[in-house]
């Protein structure tokens, strides 16, 4: 049974695809930390190597980039008290420099971001936000006159902090806090000289309240607030400014306006506010005297602000009146502005930056795509051993096999060609049962072990059927099942309808029985020696391990199972499957990606609920049995064992056997302790007085850490008990065509920098690119298959880097839509980087089989992040990366919001060390996304929220050589670009479209949507100028089209990165060639040349023209097949018709009804 965590899920849909308010998701997990670091940057004062700041950021720097700039992005400032000095921030360090301008000196270097610099009142500290001890924290700079000290404020490694300003005495800060991961931050106040503060707005755990501004009496705190996190595709208003009065403890509203009001910015005397707003498209700046309440415009248009994304760096960036209230000091167009409060034209603050970034490491592997007869299939999936132990079943590329356990050959059960899932044995272990599906529907089988296989057909009525289990008492099978039609009708992964019915049916066929409605409960099971039966509801608000009568009667709660609290949720993660054993008390419990062995206590009352974040400490004895994750848990022989699955690889985990181990350990343990004390009573007492009079404190507290450091390097790690492990290898024939193609006569476009054919041929034998050239200039062997395709124009297979395509997870279709349409519209190869589930193996290998039409279907898998795992260290981040390296084979990894800055880096780190390419999830949030860029990450998802981007960030990603997909078909920061389309094409006309889209799919996108806006309200083209510079300056995109909608979404999102002034051939290099190097793929992918894959498509309109002549596909090859761009009918080098899509029966004609 395929378990899918619902809540990450839901939170995925939440993040990616959902137009709704964000709610805060918040964890409540702090840790006391605090010290003082000496800065290098002006004087090396530093007397000891700082081992804690190792700890805290444990990446080391391994690149560094350097240049001149003279533009910023996102400058937020302080002027200093007495007017001579600007403190602002650039790329995550902070600069000083004179007010009038000039070559600016840095205060902070490093892998840390800080940011939002705020001078105190005397001018002697700044307040800034850093993530230097491994989260986000307040930190004050103390500027002395050589050096600078840097002095942490705030604990805690899980919380996100915004601006800080001074109270008017210095001894206060107050600024925004929020739990992590898209927490909703509230305001607190801090003490400079320490303790944990105190929160200051209350109200709804929704209410967000930033940007902290007060008063130079110190009374009022100015700040804005809104309701909820963000909006995808916003309406207006969304932050309003407000008061809290530190006399009284109540705010009260300061504005109503339509555009918004953000960003309080005070004059020191009092009689003046700034603060942002939206008018029309762009957002300006309004001058408040708060003596009259009289109000005019200051500055507009002004820095395009961030209140449609999180807006971590606040919604607009910090500014500042000069000290005598004249002028306001502030950054927009790349530039430092004065703006005279009076009126008048705004000056020039000349910037002069010498920047030099730290990077991580370059992660840049290469992955060449094999051309081997043959493939390992990758995942085994419901392998479930007999009840003996000796034999095992579980199903490769969803079809039954059997073997001999533990040495066996793999061998079927079945000739039959469709979807075969959930086996289970018989208890004498003589037959398995299992369920079928095809598009006629699904059935369930039982077939004999023993002697010459031969399936048996049980159900007489098609549905789908899941979740088999074989009683132990009776001559019965209970299934959960579901109507055919809802789970064919089923556009994605969800099938409503599908988990509807519990029953059951005799072991010989014949008429089913219903039993009960599911009502949220699943994986049914026995108990040796009881007539019940067994399920699970999980959720928050589900009532955990059950059992009913076969009636459905007389229900019964029998324990509920949570786990960790994972970065940044408020609650435990709940169980997503609990089993009992077939004998005894215990139970499987499955929590996030993690098994565990827990006892079942049998209690009157409450349902027993047992907690296994720590097993140790569990109210009942319990036990995790897995390092790095497992799937499809199940019993062992006589409920001593418990085995799950990784890739194809089959674990055994003995419980009395580690239970021996567990007992040798700890006396072990109990022995060297008694030796130590020994030992210790036989020492001579000496004088610590005299041992340790000399040696100052810091320097004893070092030598200390150096101690334990060293002790913890040298002691050996004791592993634990390890579970038996078996790959079970299943090998698969690679779909490669033979036979000789010749696409003559045709405008090639090569991708081999700026190279274009303009009458060329293509020779293609098997599945590669044999020779290219000058039409006619090819030697070509007798044969060959020549293709006319003159006047036509041949680019590489576009390469989708940023492709959610979730076909039906669990009991898996024959035929996936999905694939086909991006396969129809030239995407030859699909990259897709958060699947939820591991499904997408099993998907992956049917196409490289040439089972199922589609495009090369390669994935980073699940994400790794904050839904599964709260990584501990480096040595727990390796065990999570070798789910990936080891037994998915994904290449590529998803790091999806995996925790705080210090989590992050130990993902990169083990990340290198097991040759994985990383991409990162944006998250709408710009500090994130730089810091994953800092330490390394070569893909960046989602556009960054903030526009325009200057010199500054275009430089710096550019040399990162990290690849940016922008997805602008749900961009960030504005309406998603997908509703430009949707209200100007005709979607739902679209004859090809229909042909490969259930029409019911193109109904939910296009006939109704849920907003529309004015052109100018569209901010794709403004996030395109930034793939242009980033392009011109030597930098890297991918085109992801986020699974909008397939096939033709791709163009659209091509469509949408060359609309800012890339040209087009740049843009199909960023669609071809880009998208393969970032895959790593390029050594095979990306461009036309002789020895790489035969992956291209033909164009009936040149795109160099007009970049929407790439939605003129005429035919599409990959892998050497040619296929009709209309149809997906093979035409070389052999013929074949596509097998009819089942969607096309499902229109209601030539039937009874109103003729108009």
């Amino acid at each position: 049974m395929t378990q899918i965590n619902y809540n990450f899920v839901n939170l995925i849909l939440l993040t990616m695809m959902v137009s709704v308010s964000s709610s805060a998701f918040s964890g409540n997990t702090e840790l006391t930390y605090s010290y003082f670091q000496e800065d290098t940057v002006k004087q090396d004062s530093t007397k000891k190597k700082d081992k804690k700041k190792k700890k805290d950021l444990p990446l080391e720097a391994e690149r560094t980039i350097k240049f001149n700039t003279d533009e910023g992005s996102w400058i937020s400032l302080d002027i200093s008290p007495d007017g001579t000095t600007i403190v602002f921030e650039l790329l995550g360090d902070l600069y000083t420099m004179p007010v009038t301008g000039g070559k600016a000196t840095k205060l902070t270097k490093g892998l840390a971001f800080d940011s939002h610099p705020r001078y105190s009142p005397d001018g002697k500290q700044i307040v800034f936000v850093s993530d230097r001890s491994g989260g986000e924290n307040i930190w004050v700079a103390e500027l002395e006159e050589d050096t600078t000290v840097y002095k942490q404020i705030t604990k805690g490694k899980f919380n996100l902090y915004q601006s800080a300003d001074w109270t008017p005495d210095g001894k206060y800060i107050v600024s925004s806090k929020g739990k992590a991961l898209l927490g909703i931050p509230k305001l607190w106040m801090y003490h400079v000289d320490g303790g944990s503060g105190a929160q200051l707005t209350k109200g709804s755990d929704r209410l967000k309240t930033v940007e902290p501004a007060i008063s130079p009496d110190g009374r009022y705190i100015w700040y804005s607030r809104r309701n909820g996190g963000w909006n995808y595709n916003a309406q207006f208003p969304q932050y309003q400014l407000s008061i809290y009065d530190r006399e009284t403890g109540k705010t009260e509203t300061q504005t109503s306006r339509y555009g918004s009001a953000f960003t309080p910015t005070l004059s020191s005397d009092g009689k003046w506010l700034v603060y942002g707003t939206r008018h029309d498209e762009h957002t300006g700046l309004i001058l408040r005297n708060l003596q009259t309440g009289d109000e005019k415009w200051l500055a507009y248009p002004f820095q395009r602000d961030d209140q449609e994304s999180i807006a971590t760096r606040d919604v607009l960036p910090g500014m500042s009146f000069t000290p005598d209230n004249q002028n306001l000091i502030a950054s927009y167009g790349g530039k430092i502005y004065n703006i005279p409060i009076s009126g008048g034209s705004a000056t020039v603050i000349t910037l002069d930056v010498d920047v030099e970034v730290e990077l991580g490491p370059e992660l840049d592997f290469k992955y060449p795509i094999s051309d081997d007869a043959e493939f390992v299939a990758r995942q085994i999936r419901d392998a479930v051993p007999s009840p003996d132990g000796t034999k095992l079943a579980f199903t490769i590329l969803d079809r039954l096999y059997i073997m001999d356990y533990p040495s066996g050959t793999p061998n079927r059960l079945s000739k039959m060609e469709v979807t075969e899932a959930n086996p289970v044995w018989s208890p004498d272990g003589n037959f398995i049962a299992y369920v079928t599906w095809s598009p006629e529907g699904g059935h369930i089988y039982k077939v004999n072990t023993t002697g010459r296989p031969k399936p048996v057909k049980l159900t007489n009525t098609s549905a789908i059927y899941q979740q088999l289990a074989w009683s132990y008492n009776s001559n019965r099978i209970v299934y959960i099942k579901g109507s055919t039609q809802n789970y064919q009708d089923a556009i994605g992964p969800f099938a409503p309808g599908s988990l509807a019915e519990l029953g059951w049916i005799s072991t010989n066929g014949g008429m089913p029985t219903f039993i009960d409605k599911t009502n949220g409960r699943r994986g049914p099971h026995f108990v040796k020696g009881n007539d019940r039966i067994y399920l699970y509801q999980g959720g928050k608000d589900g009532k955990g391990l059950v059992s009913i009568r076969w009636d459905g009667s007389d229900e019964k709660a029998h324990l509920k199972v949570s786990g960790i609290k994972t970065f940044g949720q408020k609650d435990a993660s709940t169980a997503g499957l609990v089993k009992m054993a077939p004998d005894g008390d215990q139970a499987i419990a499955q929590v996030n990606n993690d098994i565990y062995v827990v006892t079942v206590p049998y209690l009157g009352g409450d349902t027993p609920k047992i907690s296994v974040a720590d097993p140790s400490k569990a109210e009942f004895p319990s036990r995790k049995i897995t390092d790095f994750g497992g799937h499809f848990p199940s019993w062992g022989k006589n409920s001593k064992k418990v085995h799950f699955s990784l890739g194809n690889a089959f674990f055994d985990y003995d419980l009395d056997d580690a239970k021996v181990y567990e007992d040798s350990v700890k006396q072990a343990k109990e022995e060297k302790k008694k030796e130590e004390e020994k030992k210790k009573e036989e020492e001579e007492v000496k004088d610590k007085d005299k041992k340790e009079g000399d040696q100052d404190e810091d320097e004893a507290e070092d030598e200390e850490g150096d101690k334990d450091d060293d002790d913890e390097d040298e002691e050996e790690k004791d592993e634990g008990y390890q579970p038996s492990e078996i790959r079970i290898k299943v090998n698969v024939k690679r779909d490669i065509p033979s036979g000789t193609t010749l696409l003559k006569g045709a405008r090639i476009i090569t991708m081999m920098g700026d190279e274009i054919i303009e009458n060329g041929d293509i020779l293609v034998k098997n599945n590669r690119i044999e020779a290219i050239g000058p039409s006619g200039s090819l030697t070509i062997p007798s044969r060959t298959q020549e293709i006319d395709v003159s006047g036509k124009t041949i680019v590489p297979g576009f390469v989708d880097t940023h492709s959610h395509m979730w076909p039906a997870w669990g009991i898996h279709k024959n035929q996936i839509w999905i694939y086909a349409a991006n396969l129809a519209y030239g995407v030859t190869t699909t990259r897709d980087p958060q699947t939820a589930t591991t499904d997408v193996l099993t998907y992956s290998d049917h196409v490289r089989a040439g089972n199922m039409l589609g495009p090369r279907v390669y994935s980073t898998g699940p994400g790794v992040g904050f839904w599964a795992n709260s990584i501990k260290d480096l040595d727990h981040a390796r065990k999570i990366l070798k789910q990936y390296s080891e037994y998915y084979d994904t290449k590529t990894i998803k790091m999806y919001l995996v925790g705080n800055r210090q989590q992050r880096q130990w993902i990169i780190m083990a990340a290198k060390e097991q040759k994985l390419m990383p991409t990162t999830e944006g998250a709408l949030d710009m500090k994130l996304d730089f810091t994953q860029i800092f330490d390394g990450y070569p893909g960046h998802e989602h556009s960054f929220p903030i526009y325009p981007l200057y010199k500054d960030v275009i430089q710096f990603v550019a040399e990162s050589n990290t690849t940016y997909t922008p997805t602008l078909l749900v961009a960030y920061g504005g309406p998603w670009a997908e509703n430009y389309y949707y209200a100007t094409e005709d979607v739902h006309g679209d004859n090809k479209l229909n042909t490969f889209t259930p029409h019911r799919e193109i109904d939910q996108k296009a006939r109704r949507r849920g907003a529309w806006f004015m052109k100018e309200e569209h901010v794709f083209e403004d996030h395109a100028v930034f793939v242009k510079d980033l392009v011109a300056a030597g930098g890297y995109a991918g085109v992801g089209s986020h699974g909008q909608l397939q096939g033709l979404g791709y163009h659209w999102e091509l469509w949408n990165i060359q609309s800012g002034g890339l040209s087009e051939h740049d843009a199909l290099k960023v669609a071809t060639i880009h998208g393969a190097e970032a895959i790593g793929l390029d050594g095979d992918l990306g461009s036309l040349e002789a020895g790489k894959l035969a992956d291209l498509v033909i164009l009936d309109k040149n795109p160099l023209e007009n970049i929407r002549n790439t939605n003129t596909v005429k035919y599409v090859m990959k892998n050497g097949r040619l296929y009709d761009g209309n149809t997906l009918d093979e035409l070389a080098p052999t013929q074949k018709k596509a097998d009819k899509f089942w969607w096309h029966s499902d229109e209601p004609v030539n039937i009874p009804g109103i003729r108009r």
